[in-house]
Parts: structure tokens; sequence; C-alpha cells
């Protein structure tokens, strides 16, 4: 870019770009177009990539790219999953960079492999900028890229998760590569293999199509779910572990089970609330590890279609959110009236209820908001309550 250019970006990088557009013609010297996909993109990167953000020089992609890439909370647990010091590692769907980059730290040589010049440039001008001299760029399709490498010591896999019409994919068979067909070849080249995945895909079906899970993790980042990482090797596993992770700037919430024990695992059901109320968080609701969580923690399940738990005495470990039951009720007028108690704003959830958020809502004239959370379920006896709680 020319200097102007650069100037421009560095002095106007908080602004708002829309408004920046507008203002073209103020500034005849200046790349305007780049320059606002440069700021956008470091706002962007300043939640979602902090360590890239503060990295003066960073390049940034078009919007559709950031979009898609991983955070950096993210990259950094694939990295604890997938390393090897002294060992390689080929990334074969390199895209902005960010997964290579995390987890390249942990090897010794690295190949990052794009078929979008664009983001080998940008790749190529980032990577020395953050230290990676190990990396090399090969702008090249993965896929033929993987049938003429030298085997690895391991290979990250990041399929397209859009059909042609834009729209996002749940099969692996509709995601670009199709992991599925790749799969022996994979592991020829590689002895591990991981492979990112949508969170909407079926992680259980995805278990069964690709024959050689060994480890299946489930990222959430505060509570909303990101990613289905599935870890590839040729050694079989008798029961293949399933990784709930939640990542919270306040920790991180994690809990590792099998479908073999979720199925033995004992789970008392109820329909009496204790003092405290528990909704898992989205990684294990994602998984199902409904009656493991009850079993591992002590706690009953309110029904088993309801996935909300009650104690008496605090979990302060369990993964998900905790709440102190205030009250609760049936739906009849005069409970409904006591438990709200002139509450005209609150958080509202539904969990096994023959109602919609949006119903409710309109039914008990509530707005969004407050320190207020209700939740509406079933119970144990098939009946329906309405329970109040501050959030702990």
């Amino acid at each position: 870019m020319e200097q102007e250019t650069l100037d421009f970006i560095r002095e106007h990088a908080g602004d708002d770009v829309r408004t920046l557009a507008l203002q073209s013609r103020k500034y005849p010297g200046v790349d305007i177009p780049a320059a606002i996909v440069q700021i956008a993109g470091r706002q962007a990167a300043q939640e979602k990539i902090p360590s890239w953000a503060a990295t003066e020089g960073i390049l940034y992609p078009r919007h559709l790219s950031l979009e898609q890439c991983s955070s950096e909370a993210t990259a950094r647990y694939k990295a604890s999953i997938l390393s090897e010091p002294g060992g390689s590692l080929a990334d074969l769907t390199g895209g902005f960079g960010i997964d290579c980059a995390f987890l390249s730290a942990g090897f010794a040589r690295a190949e990052y492999v794009e078929r979008q010049e664009e983001l080998c440039r940008i790749a190529a001008h980032n990577f020395p900028l953050l230290g990676l001299n190990h990396l090399t760029v090969h702008h090249a399709d993965g896929i033929e890229y993987l049938q003429q490498i030298e085997p690895v010591d391991a290979l990250f896999v990041d399929p397209a998760r859009r059909n042609e019409h834009g729209g996002k994919t749940v099969r692996i068979a509709d995601c670009e590569p199709d992991v599925s067909q790749l799969e022996e070849l994979l592991l020829a080249k590689a002895r591990q293999v991981l492979v990112k995945l949508s969170p909407m895909l079926d992680h259980s079906l995805a278990m069964q199509e690709l024959r050689h899970v060994a480890q299946a993790h489930i990222v959430s980042v505060n509570n909303e779910c990101k990613e289905l990482l599935l870890l590839l090797q040729q050694e079989p596993v008798p029961e293949i572990p399933i990784h709930c992770i939640n990542l919270t700037p306040k920790g991180d919430q994690a809990f590792v089970f099998t479908r073999e024990e979720e199925q033995v695992a004992g789970c008392r059901y109820t329909s009496a609330l204790g003092t405290y109320l528990y909704e898992p968080n989205a990684s294990l609701l994602k998984a199902g590890a409904f009656r493991s969580i009850a079993h591992t923690y002590k706690v009953s399940k309110l029904h088993p279609n309801s996935h909300l738990y009650t104690s008496d005495d605090l979990i302060e470990s369990f993964p998900g959110r905790a709440f102190r039951i205030r009250s609760h009720g049936s739906f009849n007028k005069k409970e409904t009236k006591e438990l709200l108690d002139d509450t005209r704003k609150a958080h509202l959830t539904v969990r096994n209820f023959p109602a919609t958020v949006a119903d409710l809502r309109k039914r008990l004239k509530l707005s969004e908001g407050g320190d207020v959370y209700l939740f509406a379920t079933t119970l144990a006896d098939e009946s329906k309550e309405l329970i109040r709680c501050e959030k702990l």
C-alpha cells in the first residue's frame, strides 16, 4: 500500500468504517476500499484475535474470510490437542491462517496450503511478523498437495461448510473436501489428523461416518457452540472420549465422557426442586451428556427431556450456569402473579415446555433483561413449572 493509505489506516483505526466510506472524496490520495478492509479487520480482530490485533503491520482479508476464521481462543485449544515438538505439520485448508499459526507453534516445521492466492499473499506477509519463520506458504489445492507430499506427523483440515447456494451444511459429505472419502489417504500421510467441522453437524453421525475417530471435542466460547473437532488416528480406541469444552474469561469448563458411559450412568429424576438449579453449557447440550453429568455431579434431573438439574447443596464446579431458586409455581393465574411479583423484565428460558419464549413473553407481559431469570419447564411428574431464580 501507498504510505498515505497506511497513515490513514493508522489514524482512523477506531473510526466507524461506514462513515469513512462516505468520506472518500475528502481523501483523494487514499485507497479507501483497501483501507476500510484493514480498519474493519483490525477492529474485528481486537475481540476475536487480540494478539494479532496488537501486532503492527498485520494484514486482514475481506470480511467473509475473517467471519469464517477461528478465534484465538479456539485456535489455542486446537494447539493443545495437536502438538509434537520436533515434528512436522501440514494445514491443507489454510484460510486466513489463524489455526495454522497457533498449531504450528507445537511443531518444528509447518506447511500452510491454500488455493486462494490473495489469502496466500496475506499469510506470507503475516507469518514473519508473528515470528513464524518455520512456516512455509504454498499456493495450491489442498487435496492435490496431499497426494504428492511426503508423510508428516500431523495434518489439519477445515472443510468448507457452505453449499453452492451459500447455506450452511450439516453433513460431512456436503463439505469440501469430503473427509469421509479422504480418510484413508489422510492417515496414510500422517499419524494424526485433526478435522474441524461445523457445530451444526450431527457429531454422532460424523463419528460413525469416519472410521478412525480417536477423540471428539465439542468447543464453545462463552456458552456459544463454535466447533466440532475430530482427531483421527490409525490405532483404534475401545471407546471414543467426547470432550465438552466451554472457554470463558473466568476459566474453562471441561467434561469428558463416552457414549458407553452415558448409557449406563445412573440418573435420578425428580419433581421436587432443591435450592439450586443448573443449566449445562452449550457443549454438553450439544454432546447429549445428560445422564453422565447427573451421575458425576450428584444432581437430580428435572425430567428426561428437560435438561435442567437441581440440588440442595451448591455444586460450584458444575459445567454450566448455576442459579439460586427463589420461588416456583404452576401456570395458573394466582401462582404466576405471586411468582412474578410485578416483575416486568426478566431473562426467560424454555426447556421441554409447550410454548416458545416469544409466546410466554407475550403471555406474561415480560421484556428482556434485568436480574430475574425464569425457566419454564416440565418436571418428572409431567407437571409444568415456572421457576424464578437469581444467577450465581
